[in-house]
């Protein structure tokens, strides 16, 4: 071994021991004339066998070493080789290496991992993209040193190789177990870049979860299994990283690189984390009970988990604190059992809080599978309302609130067709039979007045339509619906008026019953404005806008002066 405060090649002073491996040990030296630190790598040829295999080693990574330059990686600056030891003299790295980070801090977090990786990412970007490709093979936290500055710096190039295309299979198996790609133990194709990315994703794993893939139980679960408060799109890359086979993993550390810059976005809401478990907890019920190893008594239980997670998701969905978050509770839910109502109930509840149906949710609705030719077994025979009542919302999703203004009562009236069929016939539900019939009546008159006008038979169709609109506005009088489909029916009501003035004038509708609709919409505004939110409030300020144009319209179409 080298003494501490010996020169040798007359400029490189040994100042202390910083660390010893297997075959070598690492010493902080200084070169006096320059001030400057160097790290001395020495393997002494004494004691190790085949020392010659091992210095070719050495030398294939000083060679490989002195052809890079990237600011992740340490530079080699000389070689002794001396009749004791052979000596490799390279950029002294202050920091800490990241196995003994973990060691002393325990699992780290996933900000501090997704940087390191980065960095990582794009040091092996560089080597995989030299002529030929180097491919590092030994990627580890002992081999990564993290730097005071927070940047990372790839050491130990002992296993590296450049990458030959036309070679089938890696004639030795380096790597270290746990952390290696399956193909760096032979019969399984000559190690490349996606190597490389196995050995980063066992690492990140390590980083996370403060469990060594090479120790016992020397597999990697979900790193959710360990701390469920670790990121779900973090755990999506790792897995995809550790695929078996390299076609499945990420193609290039570029990919990869991309993928952790966006983790956040790749994020599901935590209740993926709970529905995997209770997945996994139910397909090895189903897989001992097919090898014979558990009761149907046992399989009644799964069936009861599966309940017990339905009924976490409505529940956490409900508590949920942001749109976003409740919608993918309940779609979860509905994938769990899509034969309940009350997670497509709760789905368009979230579609229609901010006043809108949009384009993404309309498709997200048609994604679930919701129909009106859908009958659910169950809700069939024992729960028609529920399910009539579900139509009738998304009749109204459609009607109100969908941003499609020229589709949407024709989209809502198969809904509104639906949830009568089942209300015709209960007595208690004969004011939403009506609400229904109305609907279904004014979306034909939609349908339809257009080529009446054309083809001049559009007479009396405009008194019809506006009583019904009337009736509409009757039974929502008696039973309020949400205050923003009252303001909307209002505001069609106003809207159609100004449109079909004249034709109303001459269908026998009279001003004055239209200046009372008007009347009683104004009084309605002024009570709702009281407590009104942000929301109802502009719809309300536009509404009086609408009405000022419309008692205008309406004064000249009935041929009086103000």
């Amino acid at each position: 071994m080298l003494e501490i405060g010996t020169v040798f090649d007359g400029k490189y002073k040994i100042l202390s021991k910083v660390g010893q491996g297997g075959m070598s040990t690492v010493y902080l030296a200084i070169n006096e004339k320059a001030n400057k630190p160097w790290a001395i790598k020495e393997v002494r040829k004494d004691g190790i066998h085949n020392f010659e295999i091992v210095k070719q080693s050495l030398l294939i990574e000083t060679d490989l070493l002195k052809k890079l330059s990237h600011p992740n990686l340490p530079s080699i600056i000389d070689i002794i080789d001396q009749d004791e030891n052979f000596l490799i003299v390279m950029d002294y790295i202050e920091g800490i290496t990241l196995d003994k980070v973990i060691k002393e801090k325990g699992p780290q977090t996933q900000d501090d991992v997704v940087n390191w990786a980065i960095q990582l990412c794009d040091v092996l970007q560089y080597l995989h993209t030299r002529e030929p490709s180097i491919v590092y093979r030994d990627m580890k936290p002992s081999n990564v040193m993290l730097r005071y500055d927070g940047s990372v710096v790839l050491i130990d190039f002992g296993t590296a190789r450049e990458y030959k295309q036309k070679a089938t299979g890696d004639t030795t198996c380096l790597g270290t177990q746990g952390y290696a790609a399956p193909e760096q133990f032979g019969g399984q194709g000559q190690t490349d870049a996606r190597t490389d990315i196995y050995c980063l994703g066992a690492t990140m794993y390590h980083l996370l979860t403060g469990h060594n893939p090479s120790e016992p139980p020397y597999e990697m679960y979900p790193i959710t299994y360990w701390d469920t408060s670790l990121s779900t799109g973090l755990e999506g890359i790792i897995q995809k990283c550790t695929q078996k086979n390299p076609e499945d993993r990420y193609q290039s550390a570029e990919e990869l690189m991309y993928a952790l810059q966006n983790y956040k976005n790749l994020d599901l809401p935590m209740i993926k984390r709970y529905k995997y478990t209770v997945g996994l907890f139910v397909f090895l019920l189903i897989m001992a009970v097919i090898s014979g190893g558990l009761s149907l008594g046992t399989m009644l239980g799964a069936k009861n988990q599966q309940k017990s997670e339905y009924t976490y998701l409505i529940d956490a969905a409900q508590k949920a604190s942001n749109k976003e978050d409740k919608i993918a509770y309940y779609i979860e839910a509905i994938e769990t059992d899509s034969t309940k109502i009350d997670a497509y109930d709760g789905l368009m509840d979230s579609f229609i809080e901010d006043g809108t149906f949009s384009d993404e949710e309309e498709k997200t609705l048609v994604r679930v599978n919701v129909s009106t030719n859908k009958y659910f077994q169950n809700l069939e025979q024992t729960d028609g309302i529920a399910y009539a009542d579900l139509c009738f919302k998304i009749g109204n999703a459609y009607w109100f609130y969908y941003s499609h203004s020229e589709s949407r009562q024709s989209t809502a009236v198969p809904w509104f067709t639906t949830a009568a069929s089942y209300y015709k016939n209960i007595a208690q539900m004969e004011q939403e039979y009506k609400r229904c019939n109305i609907y279904i009546e004014i979306g034909n008159f939609y349908k339809k007045i257009v080529t009446a006008q054309i083809e001049g038979t559009d007479a009396g169709m405009y008194g019809a339509y506006w009583n019904n609109l009337i009736e509409l506005k009757t039974l929502n009088d008696m039973s309020p619906d949400r205050e923003l489909i009252t303001l909307r029916l209002y505001e069609e009501m106003i809207t159609r008026s100004m449109e079909y003035a004249k034709y109303l004038r001459e269908d026998g509708i009279v001003k004055e019953e239209i200046m009372a609709v008007y009347d009683s919409i104004t009084a309605d505004i002024t009570s709702m404005e009281k407590n009104a939110t942000e929301k109802v409030y502009e719809e309300i300020e536009t509404l009086k806008e609408l009405m000022q144009q419309a008692d205008l319209m309406i004064r000249s179409s009935y041929k009086e002066e103000r």
